[in-house]
């Protein structure tokens, strides 16, 4: 009887799976790589996307330049101010919801067309003194000055306005009557000093004299409301006092239009209440 060889059973081998698996990576790689050698890439986009996505995330832009690749669109990352966050809520909406426009206060405006339609009034009302150099018109962003030498106002240590100076000063207030715009009238004199009973000093003459042209124009329609006195004596010269002409040029009245609203009424003030007392 004939041995009866017995046949071994064949162990299933389990890891037979990795290998077209490593094959399939092995040319999924080399078609990458294949596919990236005959690919260019477009350095602007990179350099893009790179900052989109820095600024995104609160970071710094790396570029040495900017990249102009045509104009940005909403929603790609392209505006570096625009979080990720903001460009997915505002997808599909106008882009000025995320930068709106600065508001624009009308009144502002308002008030700067008002004062430059005083300053042309004040330079037709003015236009003979303007041209003889006795009156000046100065122009600025928040205010207009008019500037009176005080040669064509008052005598020499004096501070009451002239009889031929109060036309002039009537003439100026009816240009700045239908004007709100407050008023501050600040007088001015050269350095020669001056003792009397009336002024000890020339910070006196220079608030008699402007407070003379405030009496004035309140006498001509302008409401007290808008005007204010200020003195500054010789302390502020527009030339220094070495001649006659520059002494004359110092002594000035100026009239400060200034471009805000006039000053609201203070509140009346409202005694203490009285504490009871006991009978």
């Amino acid at each position: 009887m004939s041995r009866r060889r017995k046949k071994h059973e064949e162990h299933a081998n389990h890891e037979a799976w990795a290998i077209p698996y490593g094959d399939l990576v092995t040319l999924l790689l080399a078609f990458f790589v294949v596919m990236y050698a005959i690919s260019s890439v477009n350095d602007g986009k990179y350099r893009l996307l790179s900052d989109s996505l820095n600024a995104a995330f609160r970071g710094t832009p790396t570029s040495m330049e900017p990249v102009q690749v045509g104009e940005k669109q909403l929603g790609s990352g392209a505006d570096l101010r625009m979080s990720i966050v903001q460009q997915a809520t505002l997808q599909g909406q106008p882009r000025s919801l995320l930068n709106p426009p600065k508001p624009v206060l009308a009144g502002v405006d308002e008030r700067a067309r008002m004062l430059r339609e005083m300053a042309e009034e004040v330079e037709r009302a003015m236009g003979g003194l303007i041209d003889a150099g006795l009156v000046a018109v100065r122009r600025h962003d928040d205010s207009v000055e008019v500037e009176i030498k005080t040669d064509i106002l008052f005598p020499s240590g004096v501070a009451n306005v002239s009889a031929g100076a109060a036309p002039v000063l009537a003439q100026l207030a009816t240009s700045l009557r239908p004007f709100p715009n407050p008023i501050r009238v600040e007088g001015y004199t050269d350095d020669r000093p001056i003792r009397t009973a009336a002024f000890p000093s020339n910070w006196e003459l220079s608030a008699g004299r402007a407070a003379s042209v405030v009496h004035l124009l309140t006498d001509n329609g302008i409401s007290p409301s808008r005007l204010a006195v200020v003195a500054y004596g010789e302390h502020r010269p527009l030339k220094p006092n070495d001649s006659t002409e520059a002494r004359n040029a110092n002594r000035r009245v100026v009239l400060v239009i200034l471009n805000n609203d006039p000053p609201a009424a203070p509140r009346p003030v409202e005694p203490p209440p009285v504490a009871a007392t006991a009978p």
